[in-house]
């Protein structure tokens, strides 16, 4: 089979529907309402949904991973946006070096777990 993709775009939910679009907002997404309840989140060429709807065990084990060019560069510009200080339960990691490269990690304030990520 020959995939002939154009883009994935994973939904996630929101345990605090708008305190999560504020917060995606802030991190530098794009925001489209598609309904009351249903976002598609953009920033270049990627996208994903944020729906309004929880369930704990579904939000805690959802993980992104964004590859970005440069992680160093990308962990001082999160770290300026002071996304922690400004939303309960986000947290920023310190950068991790792996043998297949570097990534630090980002909680949503609904337990998402983000990677940003750059590959050797």
């Amino acid at each position: 089979m020959e995939h002939k993709a154009i883009s994935i775009r994973p939904f996630i939910g929101a345990k605090d529907f708008g305190l999560c679009r504020s917060f995606y907002r802030d991190l530098g997404f794009e925001e489209d309402v598609l309904m009351h309840n249903l976002s598609v989140f953009k920033t270049n060429s990627i996208a994903f949904y944020l729906q309004d709807y929880y369930l704990r065990d579904w939000i805690e084990n959802t993980m992104i991973f964004i590859e970005v060019d440069n992680v160093d560069r990308y962990h001082e510009e999160l770290s300026a946006l002071s996304l922690p200080a400004k939303y309960k339960g986000v947290k920023l990691s310190p950068i991790r070096v792996e043998s297949w490269g570097k990534e630090c990690f980002l909680h949503d304030p609904s337990g998402v777990l983000w990677h940003f990520g750059q590959f050797s």
